[in-house]
């Protein structure tokens, strides 16, 4: 690891009476991030959806041990990003640069849940579905987490166990790996490209003061507008794959046409034309909450078609 050190880090809080149980334990939650956990396990049951016929007992094992190894990675990241965490506006009331658990109640938490999800998958799902689970959980704790301070390809790194969950889902019902699901991994990973960028657009400042490697701090606006631009015409055409890999039907194919046209429409509204920074962030604002909205329509549109 290579801590930021920066003049604008938080000073020391005096100490603080301890946290009851209750406390405690609202924090240890907040550590797995649960709107984030939730958003995975909805794609992770979409790939189960699409799949095919899975038992009750499939369905249960798979959702929880995916919560919890999503909670163990998202709980890792925030103890190695703690001092991160901290130069941020956004992230400097988290439970750890608040100083209201200890890094290593948050560390062995994180082990913990790892420890648990993992023979979940393994053994009450089958192998394929834990191995993906455990390339998500690696890939996003020891390589997209420390090359966030270092490089720009953390952003595509960050893209693999982000797309994991529908391929995840897919594996825990047929057991394998296979063209369908790969499709769907394949539109999640491409669709967080434009989505994080325009998070970082808004939140260039805070990421500039936290020492992270984002594409509008290192790029600038012309070559963040055309990379996002690029991306989301790149997102048009592999929601097509899902089609032809006999996952969507017709119903879907029209509505990813729809979504994929306004998609890429709102991103070229940044690739125009240069902008005052207050429009940059209302424009870029509004690219992420229809990102949202985008990936929940064409997910609806896949399963209710199935």
């Amino acid at each position: 690891m290579n801590p930021v050190v920066s003049a604008s880090a938080p000073e020391p809080t005096a100490a603080r009476p301890r946290a009851g149980v209750g406390q405690v334990a609202r924090d240890l939650v907040a550590l797995t991030k649960p709107r984030i956990t939730l958003v995975v396990l909805m794609t992770a049951a979409c790939g189960m959806k699409l799949a095919g016929h899975a038992s009750g007992r499939t369905w249960l094992l798979a959702m929880v041990g995916t919560a919890l190894i999503v909670g163990a990675a998202n709980t890792l990241n925030m103890w190695l990003e703690r001092d991160v965490d901290g130069l941020m506006e956004r992230t400097r009331r988290r439970p750890l640069p608040a100083g209201r658990l200890s890094p290593s109640t948050a560390l062995v938490f994180g082990i913990a849940l790892a420890i648990v999800s993992l023979p979940i998958l393994a053994i009450g799902v089958n192998a394929m579905t834990g191995l993906l689970g455990a390339v998500a959980l690696v890939s996003y704790v020891l390589m997209y987490t420390p090359m966030k301070r270092h490089s720009l390809r953390a952003l595509w790194v960050g893209g693999i166990p982000g797309a994991i969950p529908p391929l995840l889902g897919w594996a825990a019902v047929t057991g394998s790996i296979t063209a369908p699901g790969l499709s769907l991994f394949a539109v999640l990973f491409v669709w967080q490209i434009p989505h994080f960028i325009a998070i970082s657009v808004f939140r260039a400042d805070d990421y500039a003061r936290a020492g992270l490697k984002v594409v509008p701090v290192e790029l600038g606006e012309q070559k963040t507008n055309a990379m996002m631009l690029r991306y989301a015409v790149i997102l048009f055409a592999l929601t097509y794959w899902p089609f032809f890999a006999h996952v969507g039907g017709y119903g879907y194919l029209g509505i990813a046409t729809l979504l994929g046209v306004a998609f890429v429409a709102a991103c070229a509204v940044g690739y125009r034309k240069k902008t005052a920074d207050g429009q940059r962030n209302r424009w870029a604002r509004g690219v992420f909450a229809f990102s949202i909205l985008y990936l929940v329509a064409l997910f609806v549109a896949l399963v209710a078609g199935a």
